[in-house]
């Protein structure tokens, strides 16, 4: 979920792949699926169910833009990927997009070449540990060991705290979540760091999930959304509105339930007519047709929809809205005008 240190070497691939593949809605019409690089199982966000069918927040994301391009939420091939090798894979052309809790930075936008093309979870690094540790601030943590993620800024956001706070720490290396769980449950270390999003949705998998608290000390920003590559601004527009329509559609109640009814007609609200493609030709901007939002409204919902399905305070990751509530709600999530 953080920002690998691996950049050099991705700047040179990452532009050739960006050049190389300035017609991916081409492609991926062409080939009937959409690859959406996903993470390898994250409760909540991307994990398959019971019946082996991937499921989450995340993977709404991908449906949606399945369907804006071809008409179909079951056409993505879910391609897992690690923290280590999601940009890689990215770059080279392997996934068409990637949506997998992936921090939006300076570092990722410019010297590796990719677009994030908009935010859809506000996150921050936060601390996990167990109830029965006796500690209910990260300042208290004096002398820990911590569980984290090698090859990511998580370990600097982690020195920072410690030093600016003057108590010490003991690191337990891990490569993977499944790793820093196993890790933490069987004891190897007192805490377990990485985006509060993330502990929520490890924590929810736990079979005494009340036995653990996650602290309240946020110690980053973390603005999480989907990246494509740089060099095919077609792709990353259709990525972006995507993502803006789902926004868009929860500020002015449009659900999946009444997208078909109030596309049938024009609405008193302009912003919606043009949103649903009953006035105006914004679809054809896109290269899609001009009902592309309705479909992408009629098989996943909204946003607020895709959050309270997946990962709200209903849910066992049970997350709160807070700065991914609306605008209008005191939140960030806000969709730049249909017009």
């Amino acid at each position: 979920m953080k920002k690998s240190i691996f950049l050099g070497t991705l700047a040179v691939a990452g532009l050739a792949a960006g050049l190389a593949s300035a017609q991916t809605l081409a492609d991926v019409q062409a080939r009937g699926t959409l690859k959406c690089g996903s993470n390898e199982g994250l409760a909540g966000f991307a994990a398959p169910d019971a019946n082996g069918n991937m499921q989450g927040f995340d993977v709404s994301l991908c449906r949606a833009i399945a369907v804006a391009a071809l008409g179909d939420a079951q056409a993505v091939e879910f391609v897992p990927l690690t923290s280590q090798t999601r940009f890689t894979a990215l770059a080279a052309g392997e996934v068409d997009v990637l949506v997998r809790n992936s921090t939006w930075t300076f570092s990722r936008d410019t010297d590796l070449k990719l677009d994030f093309v908009g935010v859809n979870y506000y996150d921050g690094q936060g601390f996990m540990v167990r109830t029965d540790l006796g500690v209910s601030s990260a300042r208290d943590l004096d002398g820990a060991t911590v569980c984290i993620q090698t090859g990511t800024t998580t370990e600097l956001n982690l020195a920072d705290f410690f030093r600016v706070n003057n108590i010490s720490y003991e690191p337990v290396p891990v490569a993977t979540n499944a790793e820093g769980q196993q890790q933490y449950l069987a004891g190897a270390c007192d805490v377990y760091t990485t985006d509060v999003s993330g502990l929520a949705a490890t924590r929810a998998t736990f079979e005494n999930a009340a036995e653990h608290v996650i602290l309240p000390e946020i110690v980053s920003k973390e603005p999480l959304g989907p990246v494509v590559r740089h060099g095919d601004n077609d792709w990353g527009d259709i990525v972006r509105w995507t993502l803006n329509a789902l926004v868009a559609a929860e500020e002015y109640g449009v659900t999946s339930a009444n997208v078909r009814e109030l596309a049938a007609a024009p609405t008193a609200n302009p912003e919606i007519n043009r949103m649903l493609g009953t006035e105006g030709e914004l679809g054809a901007m896109l290269g899609l047709p001009n009902d592309w939002a309705v479909n992408v409204l009629a098989a996943v919902g909204n946003y607020g929809e895709i959050f309270e399905g997946n990962i709200g305070e209903n849910t066992p990751v049970g997350l709160a809205r807070g700065l991914n509530a609306q605008w209008t709600d005191g939140g960030l999530m806000y969709a730049p005008p249909f017009r």
